[in-house]
Formats: C-alpha cells, structure tokens, sequence
C-alpha cells in the first residue's frame, strides 16, 4: 500500500488519512520494514477511512446550493434567500448555483474577519499574550493555527460552528503563542482558560463529520 512518509523527532510511528492520502510519521531511525508491516496491520482500518473520505467528496460534488437551500451559521441552520425577503442569509435573486457557493464563502469571511477578531482580542487580555498577526483563511483540514512567529490563521468555515467552539479555536491557538506543541503545559493552558474544552472541541468533531 502506497503512503507518504514523514520523518520526525517522535518516538511512535503515526498513521493518518487525509484527502485520500495515506500519512506516516515514524521516528527518525525506525527501519522501512517495521513501517511497512505496521502499515499492512493498519490496513482494513485504511480502507474504511479512505472509503469514508471517498463518499464525503461524492457527496460535496453532488451538493448544489440554490434558493432556499439550509446552511450552517453559528451552529444554527439558515436557508439561503434573496434580498426582498427576511433571511439572514440573503443575496440577489437569479443567481446559480456557484455564484451562490462565492456570495456564501465572502459572506463567511467578511463575518470571521469581525467576529473572530473580537474574541482573538478578547481572550488574548485573558491569557496574557498578543498574536503578530490574525488572518481568515481557507484550510479544509484545520480550523486555525499558530506559527512560530505568532500569527494566526482562522478558517472561514469556523464561521459554520456555533460561537463556544469557535472560542475554543482561539483559546487553543493563542495557547500555542505560550507553547508551540501539545504538551501538559500546553493543555493546562487551555484548561485554566477553558475549562470545558473537550465537550467544545467534540462538536467541531461532529460538524467535521458533515463538512470537510
């Protein structure tokens, strides 16, 4: 089975599906073999993983938006509307189905950009630290991160879970401006801040499931 191998300071060997591709990370000295029959021990867990991913894209290619279509805001559910009636989410009439996709996707930026900045400044005076830099981004695999230089970069789609997972995203990434890595100091951050973080962090699981 074909998959790509990473390399890292680690001390187990790691496996992951991501937009149908087979990930590896092992140990630096680990030999070729004991990877590959760890791999082949993985394989029936493989192939149901890279089965779902399949029928998620076959399900994100088939789905059209259109008048009247429900979609996520906030962890809530609103349908898709023209000016000339009462929606939240209204655009002009006459519209395809891809015109309606981009109107969508600025509609989440423009709504990441100010909410999530609010709460980046919010929970930044909590915790003590500032980013360099927030910018609304486009990831599919990740709803934000945090780089060695402190800059931050949110996904528009956070904009379609509801607003305490959102604020775990940030808690979580401003964490990483303490501690760049997932370590007990890491996650004491997080906790002293959040204390209910993993029943946040479960619905962003959840509507992952749905979206990406």
């Amino acid at each position: 089975m074909l998959y790509k191998l990473i390399r890292t300071k680690r001390k187990t060997i790691g496996l992951y599906v991501k937009e149908g591709n087979v990930i590896v990370r092992a140990p630096m000295r680990t030999p070729a073999r004991v990877i590959d029959a760890f791999v082949l021990s993985k394989r029936t867990w493989i192939e149901k993983h890279l089965a779902l991913q399949r029928k998620r894209e076959e399900k994100r290619s088939a789905y059209k938006l259109d008048y009247g279509t429900a979609v996520p805001f906030l962890g809530r559910e609103y349908y898709i509307g023209t000016k000339n009636e009462d929606y939240i989410i209204c655009f002009p009439d006459g519209l395809d189905s891809e015109q309606l996709r981009n109107k969508l996707i600025a509609f989440y930026k423009i709504q990441a950009k100010t909410i999530i900045e609010k709460r980046v400044n919010y929970f930044s005076s909590i915790m003590g630290v500032r980013p360099s830099y927030i910018k609304i981004g486009s990831a599919k695999q990740s709803w934000g991160s945090c780089s060695a230089s402190g800059r931050l970069i949110f996904s528009w789609r956070l904009m379609m879970a509801a607003p305490d997972s959102i604020d775990y995203v940030i808690v979580h990434e401003l964490a990483h401006l303490k501690h760049m890595n997932h370590s007990k100091e890491f996650w004491a951050v997080v906790n002293e801040t959040m204390p209910d973080w993993k029943s946040r962090r479960q619905k962003l699981r959840e509507l992952q499931k749905r979206i990406i």
